[in-house]
């Protein structure tokens, strides 16, 4: 499940430490103050920590950094900080295996049985199919021990191995399930194989070099202590945060395990849909809008931006990102952050209306709470099928002044205060609403566009 704000006690802890407004072209100063100040109820919170930076027609609107890179030695965030950007990792395989069709190295329709050989159905397989991430494989990161797999060094290889014995979840091409994490392994390994190279070389030279990304590259748990790479921080309550649960980035090869920052991934966007990077072929692969998700894209009309829109986010243990491209005003919009929270991509889609002059939500916490408001919420509510986890039964629980939801798995989300019965999940920044019967009591949850009932067992 991929996927606003916090009590007047939380200001102290985010604070504005580093600022850089970007050289060179000036900017709109009445736009990038407008940004500037959306952007401070986020940093006060500590829901964001990290850079932002927006250009539009070739020219940089607002770049600016916030936070610590590493809070226990105060060290700032700063605009050429490298972060690990999760999904949007796929980009950048994506984007590889298509210089590789460029060269004739491999070709979109040749089938991938080759490499799954212990998957039935697995010659029906095109690489076009991974691409789109519509192959059917089963997904890695549904596996039970997944939590162990990303405790142990990996490689693309030993990560294909991981779904051999399994049957197709449905006829390749057909149809989208759901992220696929599996598809992107097995593209990180075709990678090694058609160069003759392990993954983070093949990249460095297929794709970093030749696009000019200096400060970016795939961690394979050799980094060590790398300069100016962030360090990851997950939400602890609705108002702290602490040091995320490491992993070996190893176990995300193709589809997490890369790092960048701001300036480079706006370098490559500028490449991918306006440069030479690709063919023409392969750039038109890239534009089409059908389907929906394809080469590390979600990509179709907006009604927002009444415009076909180009977007990619991610989120991995102490991280968040999110990119988007708007072809007509040739606007690109980056936003990374070291917090593990889902608001990169709500602050996405607002600096993009920013600079646009388009209409925007501010994000304001509620500055009290009240505990026996909060306790007063409490309930368990069962949620439909089609729900995130299907047919879950959701808690709210009230602990002094904080209320959190609990999930089945048992992971717990932080609900910030807005206002009376209405909340935002702090991990997954999705809104969240309380409705009453006429004696007050719980009588449906509303969390984003799905709706629970309360139960009374």
């Amino acid at each position: 499940m991929e996927k606003l704000l916090i009590n007047g006690k939380m200001a102290v802890l985010g604070v504005l430490l580093w600022g850089i407004m970007a050289t060179g072209t000036t900017p709109d100063r009445g736009v990038a103050s407008r940004i500037d100040a959306y952007l401070q109820p986020y940093v006060q919170t500590g829901n964001l920590s990290g850079v932002a930076l927006v250009e539009k027609s070739g020219k940089m609107v607002f770049e600016k950094a916030y936070g610590f890179q590493d809070r226990e030695h105060r060290l700032p965030n700063r605009i050429d900080t490298r972060f690990h950007v999760a999904s949007l990792s796929m980009q950048f395989t994506a984007a590889a295996i298509l210089r590789l069709v460029d060269q004739g190295a491999i070709s979109l329709d040749s089938g991938v049985g080759d490499y799954l050989r212990g998957i039935s159905g697995a010659e029906k397989i095109t690489v076009r199919d991974l691409l789109t991430e519509r192959s059917g494989l089963p997904d890695i990161n549904e596996r039970p021990d997944y939590s162990e797999i990303l405790q142990v060094h990996q490689t693309p290889s030993s990560l294909v191995e991981k779904i051999e014995g399994h049957t197709l979840l449905f006829s390749p091409g057909s149809q989208f399930l759901h992220e696929e994490h599996s598809a992107y392994n097995l593209l990180a390994l075709m990678l090694e194989k058609a160069t003759k190279r392990s993954f983070p070389v093949a990249m460095q030279r297929v794709l970093f070099g030749p696009a000019g990304l200096k400060s970016s590259g795939v961690d394979d748990d050799s980094l060590g202590n790398m300069q100016k790479l962030a360090i990851g921080y997950q939400p602890e309550g609705v108002s702290g945060l602490k040091t995320a649960s490491p992993i070996h980035w190893s176990a995300k090869s193709g589809n997490g395990s890369a790092y960048t920052t701001v300036s480079d991934e706006a370098k490559f966007v500028h490449a991918l849909f306006g440069g030479h990077l690709l063919t023409a072929a392969s750039k038109q692969a890239i534009l089409e809008n059908s389907p929906r998700v394809g080469y590390g894209w979600f990509r179709g009309p907006s009604a927002r931006f009444n415009q076909i829109a180009y977007y990619s986010n991610g989120r991995a243990p102490g991280f968040a990102s999110f990119a988007l491209y708007l072809p007509r005003e040739q606007l690109t919009v980056v936003v990374f952050s070291n917090v593990y929270s889902s608001a990169t991509t709500t602050i996405g889609y607002d600096l993009a209306a920013i600079a646009l002059a388009l209409p925007y939500t501010s994000f304001h916490a509620s500055h009290s709470t009240d505990p026996a408001q909060l306790k007063s919420c409490t309930g368990q509510f069962q949620f439909g099928s089609d729900f995130y986890q299907p047919n879950a039964k959701i808690a709210l629980v009230a602990q002094g002044a904080e209320l959190s939801l609990r999930w089945p798995s048992g992971d717990i989300s932080p609900l910030i205060l807005l206002d009376k019965d209405h909340f935002v999940d702090r991990s997954y920044w999705e809104d969240v609403h309380l409705e009453r019967d006429s004696s007050g009591r719980p009588l449906r949850l509303h969390y984003g566009r799905f709706v629970g009932t309360a139960t009374r067992d």
